[in-house]
């Protein structure tokens, strides 16, 4: 077996999930919202499904759909794509997984953010890249000019690039993606830029996509997951953005992964995408009032969070919540003694990992918030 996977243990999301569903604890892990998405985009699933083609589509995506996505982002946030620059996967893992073997040559670096998603060293590394480290610490999570000029060697040929950042529930500021724009034109990098949770934003604050900035238009390959956007996490409907002669190459890697993703699903995002704006911000808002709720009701209970501008996600500190106790440890007890799942955001980092960090996930309905800390309130101190 692939040394790379044969050492590798089932994901932490995963582990946590199967003993909260064992047990019967509140998962407040997995960052799977309640809900069933907006009814429109539902409905014409269904019709496709028993009305339409279920035949292979174009392996690059339905003609609606690439149109959509570039519609979409033109409306949101002022980009100039065209449908030829959209390729469909199955999932925005997908994508990252086509970018990051059409992109890499073996023995290429590639800089990525800790905290990170769990999928990116893996994924780094079957295509035979090295994955360098920019470490990013609590309570700010700031991008430094320093920090990435310790991580860039002569070696290195991506940005792999997470905003909003999951776990840590930041977004990157102007100034931050200007810095980092600059610093992929002064190094000659391609940016795969992991966009995932662009809509789910909070506190008037608008997503700010990389592909954007002075001499990023070339260099950047967007990537997006209609899951996110329309809160339909097992739909697994992606995309990538990037110029034509990026595209070429990503789109020869995705025909030898997924191929292509179910007929009926595309033309439901697409219709998602051209009419379900309002849905979507009122989720946005649904979201964030899930997130006041979650974090008064740890505030009341003495815990201390860090601040959650975007995703599904709200993080306790440890340290400041007088807790001597690692993140891991924590994360244990809560499951046991409490019957309440969470992750210890220690899982995020390939090296030199932050320990006192755990993150909880809001998108859930107010019962289960309300149950989650009313069992918590119950948590004894460490011994």
């Amino acid at each position: 077996m692939n040394p790379i996977y044969a050492a590798m243990g089932t994901t932490i999301f995963e582990a946590m999930s199967a003993r909260a569903r064992a047990s019967g604890a509140v998962n407040l892990g997995q960052g799977f919202p309640d809900g069933t998405g907006p009814e429109a985009v539902l409905h014409t699933a269904a019709e496709a499904l028993t009305q339409r083609s279920n035949q292979y589509p174009p392996m690059i995506g339905i003609p609606e759909l690439r149109e959509a996505v570039a519609d979409h982002y033109a409306r949101h946030q002022g980009l100039n794509l065209t449908a030829e620059e959209v390729v469909v996967t199955s999932g925005a893992t997908e994508a990252l997984a086509a970018a990051l073997l059409a992109l890499i040559t073996p023995g290429d670096e590639v800089l990525c953010f800790q905290p990170l998603y769990d999928a990116y060293v893996p994924l780094i590394e079957r295509a035979g890249g090295v994955p360098r480290f920019v470490r990013l610490e609590p309570p700010e999570w700031r991008i430094t000019a320093e920090a990435l000029e310790a991580a860039v060697t002569e070696r290195t040929r991506l940005v792999l690039f997470n905003n909003p950042l999951n776990p840590a529930a930041t977004m990157a500021s102007a100034g931050e993606l200007a810095l980092l724009a600059d610093f992929c034109v002064s190094h000659d990098l391609i940016a795969v830029c992991d966009e995932v949770w662009e809509h789910v934003t909070f506190d008037g604050a608008r997503h700010l996509p990389l592909i954007g900035f002075p001499g990023m238009r070339e260099r950047t390959v967007k990537i997006g997951s209609a899951g996110k956007i329309f809160a339909l996490t097992g739909w697994k409907v992606g995309w990538m953005c990037a110029a034509p002669q990026l595209l070429r190459g990503l789109a020869k890697a995705h025909q030898f992964l997924t191929f292509t993703t179910p007929p009926n699903l595309q033309w439901a995002v697409a219709h998602g995408l051209n009419t379900q704006d309002d849905w979507v911000q009122r989720a946005s808002a649904g979201f964030q009032r899930s997130r006041d709720r979650l974090k008064n009701g740890l505030e009341t209970l003495g815990l201390v969070t860090l601040p959650s501008a975007a995703t599904y996600f709200l993080s306790i500190d440890l340290t400041a919540s007088g807790i001597d106790e690692g993140d891991v440890d924590f994360c244990n007890r809560l499951l046991d003694e409490a019957g309440v799942a969470a992750i210890p955001v220690s899982a995020f980092y390939a090296q030199d990992a932050v320990t006192n960090v755990v993150r909880l996930c809001f998108a859930k309905a107010d019962e289960t918030l309300d149950a989650a800390l009313e069992r918590m309130a119950r948590l004894r101190a460490p011994a």
